[in-house]
């Protein structure tokens, strides 16, 4: 079985179908992306992996594991983390304090031995904090550690909410739009952030996109979307000649 697989996935609101029996896998180390319009369920299908929908039928599997029913809240302990297209960070806190609660995954005290701060808490805070740390340096982040979130711009802040992503030490990212809102440059850095988190940091890439040039420069393989429906699948180059994506995406 592949490293995460989506089996006849469907969502279904009242008569609306969101998404509808899409299958597709995605192989350990790989960088693989959904493309669509607007409102084809692409962020319906991220949904249903985060377990913030549950599906009308289907079936989702990582690493050979059923996750379709597996509680939210749970998910991020198995090894998935994701970004939002619209940023979800704490704007009255510091860059470093959202990071760290990327650490809640992996907190092992409990609420005595945090009161009493006992030297096992001491030892987790350190812990968290290093691999903090380590984010902060491979995203370049490091002058905006003290800087509240809501003083940082938005091309930062996009940045911060990947960090924090990485700060959970995920085996699959979950990229929602990660170049939405950003400039060329900023899109440029991406494209580079993006390729180093699977080649250096060896984490599994999932990715929602609507800039073409940033798909072609980093997806393996792509999936395309239309009103829930799977429309074709296959590397960059013969998703976008396939003539139900040229007509229903592309729009050329």
């Amino acid at each position: 079985m592949s490293f995460f697989t989506v089996d006849g996935i469907s969502l279904q609101f009242g008569g609306l179908k969101a998404v509808d029996s899409v299958s597709f896998s995605v192989e350990k180390g790989e960088i693989f992306t959904i493309i669509g319009p607007n409102g084809a369920g692409k962020t319906s299908i991220f949904n249903l992996i985060s377990r913030l929908y549950d599906p009308t039928s289907g079936k989702l599997f990582f690493e050979g594991r059923d996750i379709t029913e597996i509680p939210a809240h749970q998910i991020a302990k198995l090894g998935i983390a994701r970004t939002f297209q619209n940023i979800e960070l704490f704007e009255n806190a510091t860059m470093l304090a959202n990071l760290l609660v990327g650490r809640h995954c992996h907190a092992t005290t409990q609420l005595w031995q945090e009161i009493l701060f006992l030297p096992s808490v001491r030892r987790a805070e350190k812990e968290h904090r290093r691999k903090v740390e380590e984010v902060i340096e491979f995203l370049d982040l490091q002058p905006y550690r003290e800087k509240l979130i809501a003083g940082l711009p938005y091309g930062v802040r996009k940045v911060v909410e990947v960090a924090r992503a990485l700060c959970s030490e995920p085996k699959l990212i979950l990229l929602d739009e990660p170049s939405s809102g950003l400039n060329v440059e900023e899109t440029d850095d991406m494209s580079f952030w993006i390729r180093d988190i699977r080649t250096e940091l060896g984490v599994t890439v999932l990715m929602v996109e609507h800039d073409m040039s940033l798909v072609n420069r980093v997806s393996d393989r792509v999936l395309a979307l239309n009103y829930g429906k799977v429309l074709a699948s296959g590397t960059p180059a013969e998703v976008q000649a396939h003539p139900d994506v040229i007509a229903a995406y592309l729009g050329t």
